[in-house]
């Protein structure tokens, strides 16, 4: 088994999906200002909850996407991982946004991304129980 990877493109859309969170983190900031939500305040008018759960999803989705993105990218293909990542990131980045306009508006990134977890998830497992047979 060849252990070696072109990890490029797994690395640049680690990079992006950072950057959306960190984007996500500035909503919530600036949310706070807007409707005077001091921390560590966690709760305030709707319009600051959905922007704060819209951070916090994000935080909770990017600690499955990230490992599930790496080992698919190990055990299959680095640049199909990057590939199935982007649409990931940019769920997310859509999600965020829905999100804090209208919580039901967040329904459909939120089903991309997480089929997109699912194919990293399930692929990665596929492709290191095969290796292991092998």
């Amino acid at each position: 088994m060849d252990l070696e990877i072109n990890p490029h493109y797994p690395l640049i859309v680690t990079v992006a999906a950072l950057v959306v969170y960190f984007i996500s983190i500035l909503l919530v900031g600036r949310a706070r200002s807007k409707y005077k939500v001091d921390p560590p305040a966690t709760t305030g008018p709707e319009a600051f909850n959905r922007s704060f759960r819209q951070q916090q999803n994000m935080m909770e989705q990017l600690i499955l996407f990230l490992p599930a993105m790496w080992v698919y990218a190990w055990y299959n293909s680095p640049e199909w991982a990057a590939g199935i990542g982007t649409v990931w990131v940019l769920a997310r980045l859509a999600y965020s946004f829905a999100y804090i306009a209208s919580a039901p508006k967040r329904f459909i990134p939120f089903i991309i991304s997480v089929a997109a977890t699912l194919v990293l998830l399930v692929g990665g497992i596929m492709g290191a129980v095969q290796s292991l047979m092998n």
